[in-house]
């Protein structure tokens, strides 16, 4: 059966902790495994912006092997020149996988029915899982190892209904982390994200809460992260969304209230200021660029996941 990663709990715990594994294994030898060796083709497609998702798949799928096949989505207008279902049909005669940076997740999920190859989610509105895979990883690497991340509490500060705190709620619980979203009343996340987390909690041993108090939410965390205030597509809110979360800003004084040595993730872009002070940015505690590189192994391991399960 085809496996596709279109949302953080499409890998089990186990499966999780393997990817995570090897991730790291990848750190260490960055040529230990080359499944797409030949080379196989992956097509990357990008319909938003990105630095880090092409730098790290381009690079990473080259170092499997493979040869980065990038689709320009402005050129491709996949769903409207094509439609998603004869483009998927198209893609999967063609290449070993697909990975697609696009906009609702219902896109991914019509591609990865039809594919008949591996389907990744490299971001949608709804879902940033590739980012929390990479994110887990660099706390497991900065805290004793994979075994080491059960227990472990994390806290996101900010927009509670962005992808990134959907994707903390359901990888973080995967894991077994006890995961806090600190957001205002009015950015909650998707109450079907928040009961799939708890469900997955309740089988891990983490747990999941949403607050509306930035220093409750960070107080005694182990690690701490944010993300912009302005998603994709929200350019024309920022002014307005920089009122609704600043009371939501990870500075000095936030900080302050995690455990001592508290790891500092933001997946970046960051807006200095914003949503992260760059005391906070650029400070010891802060572990953003090992997060970046770990992008790279952290999806590597996964394409290997999944280029194995066929």
């Amino acid at each position: 059966m085809t496996r596709h990663f279109l949302r953080d709990d499409d890998l089990d715990p186990q499966e999780q902790a393997d990817v995570l594994e090897l991730a790291l294994a990848f750190r260490d030898d960055r040529f230990i495994r080359t499944p797409l060796a030949g080379p196989r083709s992956v097509a990357v497609i990008f319909d938003k912006p990105t630095l880090r998702t092409q730098v790290s798949f381009m690079t990473g799928i080259a170092e499997l092997g493979g040869f980065p096949l990038t689709v320009d989505g402005t050129l491709a207008r996949i769903g409207l020149r094509e439609s998603i279902a004869d483009t998927a049909r198209v893609l999967g005669r063609q290449v070993a996988a697909v990975v697609w940076r696009t906009h609702a997740q219902t896109r991914l999920e019509e591609m990865a029915a039809l594919a008949g190859v591996p389907v990744v989610n490299a971001l949608t509105d709804e879902f940033h899982p590739c980012q929390v895979l990479a994110d887990l990883m660099t706390v497991a690497q900065h805290r004793g190892g994979v075994a080491a991340l059960p227990g472990t509490t994390l806290a996101y500060v900010g927009d509670g209904a962005n992808n990134m705190a959907h994707s903390y709620l359901l990888g973080g619980a995967t894991a077994g982390l006890h995961v806090r979203v600190g957001t205002p009343a009015d950015a909650l996340p998707d109450p079907a994200v928040v009961a799939a987390a708890q469900a997955v909690a309740a089988r891990t041993g983490g747990s999941v809460a949403v607050l509306h108090d930035r220093d409750a939410a960070v107080a005694g965390a182990d690690v701490v992260a944010t993300d912009t205030w302005v998603s994709m597509g929200q350019e024309d809110e920022a002014g307005e969304r920089a009122d609704r979360f600043l009371a939501f800003r990870l500075d000095g004084d936030a900080l302050a209230l995690a455990a001592p040595g508290a790891l500092v993730l933001h997946c970046l872009p960051a807006y200095r200021g914003k949503e992260i002070t760059s005391e906070v940015l650029d400070g010891s505690q802060s572990v953003v660029w090992d997060e970046a590189e770990n992008r790279l192994h952290a999806q590597k391991a996964l394409l290997t996941f999944l280029l194995e399960q066929r």
